[in-house]
C-alpha cells in the first residue's frame, strides 16, 4: 500500500520553526509535500491573490525526505496551487501550522493558518490547523509533538465529516505545568477591543499601528478558551458553511409573514 500523501502549509513562512517541526512529525505518517509562503502571512484570513503574479519555487531547506515549494502568495493560494498544479494526486491530509500564537475563539476568523485548513476542507480533504500559544520565533514545540501525533493518527484513520476541519490550539507550559490532555470543545464568544495608535513619520505624515486587547466574554467550561486556560489542548470542529441555520425560520418571517 502506498503511503498517505500529506500537504503541509502555514502562514508564518516556510522557514518558521513551527512548520519545520510539523514537517518532521508528518514525515513519520506519509509522503510530505510542503507548499508554504516565502514570507510571513499572518492575519491574511482567506485572502487570495488576484491582481499580482504568484511565484513558486522548489526549495531544499533541510535534509528531510519531503518535497518543498516556496510560494509568494497567501496561505490559501498555497493550497489552491498545490491542488491544481503541484500534486499528482489528491492529498489524504492537509495540515497547517504549527502557528506561532493562538488561533482560538474569534482569532479563527483572521487566521491564515486556519484558512489554509478550511480551504483543504472545501476540497474534501481531511484538514487540521495546529497552533501553539507562544508567539516567540524560538518557541519550544517539543511538548506539543505527542498531541499532534495523536490527533493526526486519529484523523488519518477515521477521516472527518465532509466540510469539517479541526482547529487545534496547544497551551504553552507555564511554571512547568504540563499539558493535562485534550478537550473537544466549542469556540468561545470573545472579541478584540481594538485601537489604532497614531504616529508620525519623518516627513510629518500620520500613520497607524493596530493594537488591541483580547476579551473573553464566555465563562462556560466547554469552550476553547476555558480548555487552554486550564492547560488542555483545545480541538474545535470548524465548518466553512457560515449560514445561521437556527435563524432561517425567523428571517423568513420578516419577508414572507402573511
Amino acid at each position: 500500500m502506498r503511503k498517505p500523501l500529506i500537504l503541509v502549509v502555514n502562514d508564518d513562512g516556510i522557514t518558521a520553526n513551527g512548520i519545520r517541526n510539523l514537517i518532521k512529525i508528518m514525515n513519520d505518517f506519509g509522503d510530505v509535500v510542503v507548499v508554504a509562503p516565502d514570507s510571513p502571512q499572518s492575519g491574511k484570513s482567506h485572502a487570495i491573490t488576484l491582481e499580482e503574479t504568484i511565484r513558486c519555487d522548489k526549495v531544499k531547506i533541510d535534509n528531510g525526505p519531503q518535497i518543498e515549494y516556496s510560494c509568494s502568495g497567501t496561505p490559501v493560494d498555497c493550497v489552491k496551487l498545490a491542488l491544481n498544479k503541484l500534486l499528482d494526486r489528491k492529498p489524504d491530509l492537509c495540515v497547517s501550522g504549527i502557528n506561532h500564537g493562538s488561533n482560538s475563539s474569534i482569532n479563527v476568523i483572521y487566521s491564515g493558518t486556519m484558512s489554509a485548513a478550511i480551504e483543504g476542507a472545501l476540497d474534501g480533504i481531511p484538514s487540521i490547523g495546529f497552533s501553539l500559544l507562544d508567539y516567540s520565533k524560538d518557541a519550544d514545540f517539543s511538548e506539543s509533538t505527542a498531541f499532534i501525533r495523536l490527533i493526526t493518527k486519529q484523523v488519518l484513520k477515521n477521516g472527518l465529516n465532509d466540510g469539517i476541519c479541526l482547529n487545534v490550539n496547544i497551551p504553552k507550559s507555564i511554571n512547568q505545568q504540563k499539558i493535562r490532555g485534550i478537550r473537544v470543545c466549542r469556540q468561545a464568544r470573545a472579541n478584540w477591543v481594538e485601537e489604532f495608535e497614531e504616529r508620525t513619520d519623518p516627513k510629518g505624515r500620520s500613520y497607524y499601528w493596530l493594537t488591541g486587547k483580547f476579551i473573553n466574554y464566555d465563562k462556560a467550561d466547554d469552550t476553547d478558551e476555558w480548555a487552554l486556560a486550564n492547560q488542555y489542548v483545545s480541538v474545535v470542529p470548524v465548518q466553512f458553511d457560515v449560514t445561521s441555520h437556527p435563524s432561517l425560520a425567523s428571517i423568513k418571517k420578516l419577508f414572507f409573514n402573511e
